[in-house]
């Protein structure tokens, strides 16, 4: 189950793309308490996110083991890769962002990240050769159904052509980077840290004149509890996701990537009913199963899939 360029085994890949989905799906609830506490906006808030995140992969770079790739990646490839991941995450999150303000947050992450699993799949046919399978495209359909339950389920949602739009390109961005990475990851020259290191840098330098002009330093009346949060959130779904995230996208199919990183949504619906008090509704608790199920159909198939040609072999 390793894949045998990278060394890294697929089975910890996946495991590394599961943590880093329920990490990412914690930064709903953060940012929400980020908002309750102080009057940070949205981009504000990405930015000091990758910024803070940035500074912290590079103090524990240190601490980590060193290991050289199997080939060594020269500096322009190290370089570019740093541009196209860093402007690429800085796409989505700020389109995201943009798309939830024009057409609220459900039918913004139904738009993104359900068009991510398909332009991702049509991308890694065409350009890495990646086929689905009919297994596959029935996890990727259940899947896509599972979070159009969970999000949309309870019927009060109100849909924006220009933020369906801005959902779209945010949706792009993401699948830009997933494809990205899995291409440059193939060869086993790209560097979890380094990507990560590098993608935070060039979105931190993106995001930064739009930050400036929403308000760079926020307002609080409990600065110390607001200086945690966005601890927390620079530490667990930025630094930690992000690292294990780049780490498991190089080894595992890209459609698969897409499906696993669903778990997101799984996440901030669990921490919706147990921290902030919301009802836990049928579709709340349909969607999840679909979801959930879908994951783990794919995941089992991707094992399967990278034990066949070692044991060929």
């Amino acid at each position: 189950m390793s894949n045998a360029v990278s060394g890294l085994p697929v089975g910890r890949g996946l495991l590394y793309l599961i943590v880093a989905g329920a990490a990412w799906g914690t930064a709903g609830a953060a940012a929400s308490l980020v908002y309750r506490t102080s009057d940070m906006g949205p981009v504000t808030l990405s930015f000091w996110r990758c910024a803070a995140g940035l500074v912290l992969l590079l103090a524990a770079r240190p601490l980590r083991p060193r290991v050289r790739p199997a080939v060594p990646e020269p500096l322009r490839r190290k370089a570019l890769r740093a541009v196209l991941t860093g402007l690429g995450l800085a796409v989505f999150q700020t389109a995201y962002f943009a798309a939830v303000q024009a057409t609220g947050l459900a039918v913004a992450t139904v738009v993104t990240l359900g068009a991510g699993p398909v332009l991702i799949a049509l991308g890694a046919r065409q350009v890495l050769g990646e086929r689905l399978g009919g297994g596959g495209a029935a996890a990727v359909v259940g899947a896509l159904a599972g979070l159009g339950v969970l999000v949309l389920g309870d019927g009060r949602t109100s849909v924006e052509p220009r933020g369906v739009l801005l959902a779209l390109v945010s949706a792009a961005g993401y699948s830009a980077m997933t494809l990205l990475t899995r291409w440059w990851g193939r060869d086993g020259s790209a560097d979890a840290a380094s990507t990560s290191v590098g993608a935070f840098a060039v979105t931190s330098l993106c995001l930064l004149p739009f930050a400036l002009a929403e308000g760079l330093v926020p307002h609080s009346a409990e600065p110390v509890r607001l200086l945690w949060l966005l601890a927390y959130v620079a530490a667990v779904p930025t630094a930690l996701a992000y690292g294990l995230y780049f780490a498991g996208a190089a080894v595992v199919r890209s459609a698969t990537v897409s499906v696993i990183m669903l778990l997101e949504p799984v996440s901030a619906a669990a921490l919706a009913v147990v921290l902030l008090g919301e009802h836990l509704t049928a579709a709340t608790l349909a969607g999840t199963v679909l979801m959930l199920g879908s994951v783990a159909g794919l995941a089992v198939a991707e094992a399967r899939q990278a034990r066949t040609p070692t044991a060929l072999a």
